[in-house]
């Protein structure tokens, strides 16, 4: 088997351009492929055009905040499989509430340890490839 064919791609929605850098440094160092977008409508093209494995999706994101995408990823018959991880600096329970009522399959905050971060990643890409 084609050893670039088992790299797994992740797509980072956040409007941060420090967050991206820092996160797709992360992932690289991981062994992750990923493509940054800077707001939601963005991501949302980028889901459709990149077919990721995993989205990181921030919640406060300019025009169309992260709930929004979200909810639209999980109602599109194209991209409704894709695990999606609200990784956001906002705490209150119900924002939490509200992302996976939207259907989110994680949520960390953007202070948590990059080991916490991958393992998340690694527990939703190895529960998607066992189904």
């Amino acid at each position: 088997m084609n050893p670039q064919a088992a790299v797994r791609k992740i797509l980072i929605i956040d409007d941060n351009p420090a967050v991206c850098n820092t996160l797709e440094l992360l992932l690289k160092d991981a062994g992750y492929a990923s493509a940054t977008a800077g707001d939601g409508l963005d991501g949302l093209y980028k889901a459709r055009q990149e077919k990721p494995d995993l989205i990181l999706l921030d919640l406060m994101l300019p025009g169309m905040d992260g709930l929004k995408v979200c909810r639209m990823i999980k109602f599109d018959p194209h991209l409704k499989e894709i695990p999606v991880v609200v990784l956001t600096s906002r705490m209150m329970e119900e924002d939490r509430q509200a992302a996976f009522e939207c259907g989110a399959d994680g949520y960390l905050m953007k202070a948590t340890s990059t080991d916490v971060i991958l393992g998340e990643i690694k527990k939703l890409l190895d529960k998607k490839t066992s189904v």
